[in-house]
């Protein structure tokens, strides 16, 4: 049974439906954005690193943002790499939103990722610090 104080967002990906999750839940004053991708609203994929991480921080603070948060909020943060290759582009991207939050945060190089062409995934937590 769902607890009708649980919020959740849809990004609108159309793997939402197929796999049974959502963008973000927020219960209380937290918040957990799942596995973020690079996806363009038109499905496309920049095939530079830093535009992928960037993208992915994009999708994962708007969703944050509709269930009342910020990058200010941010407790830890997870990315995930292709190759170790992409590491400096996506520590650009990550220090972009979070030098001044600092949040907990590991980056991990993986075997691969659901799509071929995405080489940065990222997943954040936050606990809002109003209600």
């Amino acid at each position: 049974m769902n607890d009708p104080s649980t919020e959740r967002v849809s990004s609108g990906s159309p793997y939402e439906q197929t796999v049974g999750f959502s963008r973000a839940v927020r219960t209380g004053r937290h918040v957990f954005v799942s596995g973020t991708a690079p996806i363009w609203p038109d499905g496309q994929v920049d095939p530079d690193p830093l535009a992928q991480a960037r993208r992915c921080w994009e999708i994962a603070l708007d969703a944050l943002a509709q269930l009342g948060g910020s990058p200010a909020d941010v407790v830890r943060t997870r990315s995930f790499l292709t190759d170790r290759a992409h590491e400096a582009a996506a520590s650009q991207a990550h220090g972009e939103v979070f030098a001044d939050v600092r949040p907990a945060s590991t980056m991990l190089v993986v075997a691969g990722l659901l799509d071929e062409r995405w080489v940065v995934e990222v997943e954040l937590d936050a606990v809002l610090t109003r209600r």
